[in-house]
């Protein structure tokens, strides 16, 4: 099993959406939004769903981050000060 099928499994039992998929619905949300025509109940509805998308998107990209981070620390060399480099 990859780690995209274990994300898939985790998108499933936790009703949280991945990256890919709440950055293109956050797209399809800004797209309605710009294009306009909607009553103002329906356009503070996307607006909020966008927000809910935004959050979701920055957990996965804080969380990609803390994880780089940690593979790139167990790789630096001893006596080597983060930020050095």
């Amino acid at each position: 099993m990859t780690s995209r099928d274990n994300a898939a499994e985790a998108v499933s039992a936790t009703g949280t959406p991945g990256y890919e998929q709440a950055r293109d619905e956050l797209i399809e949300v800004v797209r309605r939004l710009e294009a306009g025509g909607t009553s103002l109940e329906d356009s503070l509805a996307l607006w909020e769903r966008g927000e809910e998308l935004a959050k979701v998107c920055r957990h996965w990209l804080e969380g990609a981050r803390a994880r780089l981070d940690a593979s790139l620390a167990e790789k630096k060399p001893e006596g080597e000060q983060k930020g050095d480099g």
